[in-house]
């Protein structure tokens, strides 16, 4: 009986251990995959540059990008261009998200605050905000304000949905019980509703962030002056094909850098959640 016994323990363990490999294995397998694309497109890059086929004015080559980059930092533009585009796209993400978040709760507890803007959310939405550049250029001029404003009102829209749709979600159970239990609604909205739409909270955040970092450098093109995207139509102005490509490249990681800190960041946020629980097999 005791040796049945230990077999089947050693069976468990065996089943534990493979299965631990296994998602070892595939986390691997989609890092690596994300890196092999990466390291393809880049190749792809430098050889379709020394094919003949574009000039180097056309399509300068991958080394010959990295090349200025570096160079660029050295001098210190880049550090300067950098940190100005991610000042007021952060500044301009972290007013959207708390005047969105802010917004929807509202929205979704008065309803006369619902019926004023919500026909504006709802044509808002849809429409390129960024048709509004040239009047915020009008009222507020070209400098930091202007750039940060219309980071602001293009980013504050999918934070104001997601947390309507968030709230909405959340089970009637959940808030009878809380009223049953004599909780305010002040107490319910910070303790029950906002935890419970969390999620969907954060998923507006995570769209909300991106469209931050393109507005600003869309604004910085239009606008000029210091930042990625002047710096991009400066160079582009002098016909210097190394620095326009450099901005691309640039954005391209500080892009992604953000996107992962920002998923880094739901999933510390939402360690309690079910989303954050690893799937099981049968």
């Amino acid at each position: 009986m005791a040796r049945v016994e230990d077999q089947a323990g050693l069976a468990a363990a065996e089943a534990d251990i493979s299965q631990a490999g296994a998602r070892r294995l595939d986390l691997a397998f989609r890092s690596g995959a994300g890196v092999f694309s990466v390291l393809l497109l880049l190749l792809f890059w430098q050889g379709f540059a020394h094919s003949g086929r574009v000039t180097p004015f056309m399509l300068p080559s991958f080394t010959v990008v990295l090349t200025y980059i570096k160079n660029d930092a050295i001098g210190g533009d880049l550090w300067i261009n950098l940190g100005l585009t991610l000042y007021r796209a952060t500044v301009g993400f972290l007013i959207a998200a708390v005047g969105g978040i802010t917004l929807g709760a509202l929205m979704s507890r008065n309803k006369y605050i619902h019926w004023f803007f919500d026909p504006i959310i709802s044509v808002g939405f849809p429409m390129p905000k960024i048709a509004f550049l040239p009047v915020i250029i009008l009222w507020l001029g070209v400098y930091d304000v202007a750039k940060i404003s219309i980071v602001v009102f293009d980013a504050t829209f999918p934070v104001v949905t997601a947390t309507l749709a968030g709230i909405a979600a959340v089970e009637k159970e959940l808030l009878w019980s809380a009223r049953n239990m004599g909780a305010s609604e002040r107490a319910m909205m910070w303790q029950i509703v906002l935890p419970a739409a969390s999620p969907q909270i954060l998923t507006g955040l995570q769209v909300a962030l991106p469209i931050a970092l393109i507005v600003e450098i869309i604004a910085e093109m239009v606008m000029g002056g210091y930042g990625l995207g002047g710096a991009m139509m400066g160079a582009s102005r002098f016909a210097n094909s190394p620095g326009v490509f450099a901005g691309i490249v640039e954005i391209a990681v500080i892009g992604f850098i953000l996107i992962k800190a920002m998923a880094m960041i739901r999933r510390r946020l939402l360690i309690w959640h079910q989303e954050a629980a690893e799937p099981t097999t049968a």
